[in-house]
């Protein structure tokens, strides 16, 4: 049993409620098609449970769910609280676009909403430290860059934070950072099977099948750390519509441009993935229903080494978060 989130390595948090499900403080639920997630409460993304002891659980959440008092329920969907803080979420016989619709647009609505907050303490705690430098008498000329930088760290994450691992062609194993998200694409080879490419320093590292699959299912969350609007998430939806399923999309989505490959601190113009953001939700819902999918028809090595993964990635801890030469000069003011 896993504790730590597949797409942003955070943990899961536990309940005393569900005895054979002890994982998560939000769980969602199928008892028709026998299936069970564990919703992260950091990311919003839904976890689905490989276990084989998932019969049982679904079993107690749909006991606790119709004792529950404190609820809400459409036809399809239902939300309920139980004791403990635990929320549980029953799904029913939604047809698919809806489904869709009401599962992302909670996903990335809230992991927008959540970006937006984050920012802007953010940058009330960078302005606070200005005022505080400029009232000491420190001029702002002379680490306005610092400045600049860090406030770029804060809306966008640190460029430098480890994301993940890949293994390149000669063996070696390379840490995959959040700058890299920009030299990525998502291709086709010349049989036709999806490719996720990544321009490194070092030159081009291609993926291809299965391992393409899995770490363009974990990077792509962060290449969306900014969630959606309505409208992107809707125009995804509709994108999956239209191609007729998670797979035709993923097979119909490929950008044509070879990625940069990295040079020093330069930034890339381009947007994560070489994509537009509903083009990127998109790719992030079918990725991740596809993933599910695969998981359900039996074929759950890959999506229980995705979760050993998420475990390792976990331990990895982000001190990044502001440059080393910007903490240094505030040491170095505090002290005068």
């Amino acid at each position: 049993m896993y504790s730590t989130c597949l797409f942003c390595h955070q943990p899961l948090g536990d309940n005393d409620v569900i005895e054979h499900f002890p994982v998560g403080r939000r769980l969602a639920f199928d008892s028709s098609k026998g299936r069970l997630w564990v919703v992260c409460r950091a990311c919003e993304r839904w976890n689905l449970s490989p276990l084989e002891e998932r019969w049982e659980a679904i079993e107690e959440c749909e006991r606790h769910f119709s004792i529950t008092r404190m609820r809400v329920s459409t036809d399809n969907i239902g939300l309920a609280k139980v004791r403990e803080g635990l929320e549980l979420v029953r799904v029913g016989a939604a047809l698919r676009p809806e489904f869709a619709a009401w599962r992302y647009g909670d996903q990335f609505g809230r992991r927008r909403v959540r970006t937006m907050i984050q920012a802007g303490l953010g940058l009330g705690v960078l302005g606070a430290v200005v005022a505080g430098g400029a009232a000491a008498g420190v001029g702002i000329g002379g680490f306005g860059w610092m400045v600049m930088r860090s406030a770029q760290f804060i809306i966008d994450g640190n460029p430098r934070t480890v994301l993940g691992n890949v293994t390149a062609e000669d063996g070696e194993t390379i840490a995959v950072r959040r700058l890299h998200l920009r030299r990525m694409r998502w291709r086709l080879d010349e049989r036709g099977e999806p490719t996720l490419a990544i321009g490194f320093k070092r030159g081009l590292v291609t993926l291809r099948g299965e391992e393409a699959r899995r770490q363009a299912g974990v990077l792509i969350v962060h290449a969306n750390r900014r969630g959606g609007t309505r409208k992107q998430v809707q125009q995804a939806v509709d994108r999956i519509q239209i191609a007729g399923s998670a797979e035709a999309l993923l097979m119909g989505t490929q950008n044509i441009h070879p990625p940069p490959l990295f040079r020093g601190n330069r930034s890339d113009s381009a947007p994560p993935f070489g994509l537009v953001a509903d083009q990127r939700l998109a790719l992030e819902m079918a990725l991740h229903e596809e993933q599910e999918r695969r998981a359900l028809q039996g074929e759950l090595a890959a999506l229980e080494q995705a979760w050993q993964d998420a475990e390792e990635i976990a331990k990895i801890a982000d001190n990044l978060l502001i440059p080393e030469s910007t903490e240094e000069w505030l040491r170095k003011h505090r002290s005068e």
